[in-house]
């Protein structure tokens, strides 16, 4: 049985892996295929039942097109993580959009710090 810790580390690394399956344009079973598992298994994995092993971030990274590190990163509660994982979803916008999505963190930032 998994620690609360371990539990929250599992369903967090499953919804990167989810979320990087769908920029893929993947669906559960074309990566289940690709690993050569059951589709059960790549289930389990994103909901957070299991948590993958390094061998195995490493083969859906390659399946995904992105870094392992990108994987765990998504997952990770680190402020210097998640200020990356922003950079990266910054970094394909045009300047102006860049902008508007800066403030409007700001924005966010201000209100939340206040309650």
């Amino acid at each position: 049985m998994m620690s609360s810790d371990q539990k929250d580390l599992a369903e967090a690394v499953g919804r990167a892996i989810a979320r990087q399956r769908v920029r893929a344009g993947l669906t559960q079973e074309e990566v289940a295929e690709r690993l050569g598992v059951g589709n059960e298994a790549v289930s389990r994995i994103e909901r957070g039942i299991v948590i993958p092993n390094i061998a195995r971030l490493f083969d859906f990274a390659s399946i995904f097109g992105c870094e392992a590190t990108e994987l765990l990163s998504e997952a990770s509660p680190r402020p210097d993580d998640q200020a990356s994982r922003i950079s990266r979803l910054l970094t394909p916008l045009d300047q102006a959009d860049r902008q508007l999505l800066v403030e409007m963190v700001e924005r966010l930032s201000d209100r939340l710090s206040q309650d």
